[in-house]
């Protein structure tokens, strides 16, 4: 960190706190040349995640959207908000540790897609009918056969 006074390029800390809010490190530090001191604040950089659609539009990622699709998968099956939840933040974590700007809904989709198979095969052939659009039974069918096939 340059030194504000001398612009000498090594500084020391002296004292670092966290704001009220947490969100950010207040350090305190001290030239190594001029010795005067000045203030310098950290902050963890947000960026924004985008969603790539089907039809190439772009959206920023929504976790509720994610959450909204898997309680609607999970309706009426004996799965808790808790294990809602932590598929949701397993997914996030996973969307965020791609380390990309930008990830594709089908991504995402196959993400959720594997927790659910995990979670409940049921609420994964619901979301699996609706993320994979079958145009009819036969394609619901070999869904089916695959989840089948690999319990195996």
């Amino acid at each position: 960190m340059k030194c504000p006074f001398c612009n000498y390029a090594e500084s020391k800390v002296v004292d670092s706190r966290p704001t009220e809010d947490g969100t950010v490190i207040r350090r305190r530090r001290e030239c190594t040349s001029c010795t005067k001191r000045f203030t310098t604040y950290e902050k963890i950089e947000d960026i924004p995640l985008m969603v790539i659609k089907k039809g190439g539009q772009r959206e920023q990622f929504n976790r509720s959207k994610v959450m909204n699709g898997i309680i609607k998968a999970c309706e009426k099956r004996p799965i808790s908000i808790k294990q809602i939840e932590d598929i949701v933040d397993t997914i996030e974590k996973e969307v965020y540790q791609s380390l990309e700007r930008e990830v594709s809904s089908h991504f995402i989709g196959e993400k959720i897609m594997d927790q659910l198979k995990k979670t409940d095969e049921v609420a994964y052939v619901r979301f699996a009918s609706v993320y994979r659009q079958f145009k009819d039974i036969n394609t619901f069918m070999a869904e089916l056969n695959k989840l089948l096939e690999d319990k195996r």
